[in-house]
């Protein structure tokens, strides 16, 4: 497995099927051009088999972290540690990019995301809140 940043929409449109619904073109070039946004993807040979994506967020007293937005992988590729790959492939990203912490959201039930996430290093608040400190 090799996981490389998305470079063109090339790259988000042939892992179109990873998403929950079709890249949209404007949103695609709008979201890549942004130096703050960040889609990761993880290919198993030439086929893309999961992604994550993350946006940084900056406050006037807090500094700079990085939002997970959203995670996904094919369900033909489950339980091969890509997800978690993927989220300490962002939570490298972040860390070198200046980021403090990294945090996502997640539902109390989602014991798949959770277990992901407490793989990759991160601290479950509730069930509903997960983050790291880098």
């Amino acid at each position: 497995m090799k996981i490389r940043r998305a470079a063109s929409p090339d790259d988000v449109f042939a892992a179109a099927h990873l998403f929950d619904a079709p890249p949209q073109p404007d949103a695609t070039a709008r979201f890549l051009a942004q130096d703050h946004s960040h889609l990761l993807i993880a290919y198993v040979g030439d086929q893309p088999a999961g992604f994550v994506s993350g946006v940084e967020t900056t406050h006037p007293d807090k500094g700079t972290e990085m939002f997970l937005y959203e995670l996904g992988v094919d369900d033909a590729f489950l339980r091969r540690g890509i997800g978690t790959a993927l989220v300490e492939a962002l939570k490298t990203l972040a860390a070198e990019r200046g980021c403090y912490a990294m945090w996502t959201g997640t539902a109390a039930g989602d014991a798949a995301a959770q277990a992901t996430y407490k793989k990759a290093g991160g601290s479950i608040d509730d069930g509903a809140f997960v983050s790291w400190e880098l």
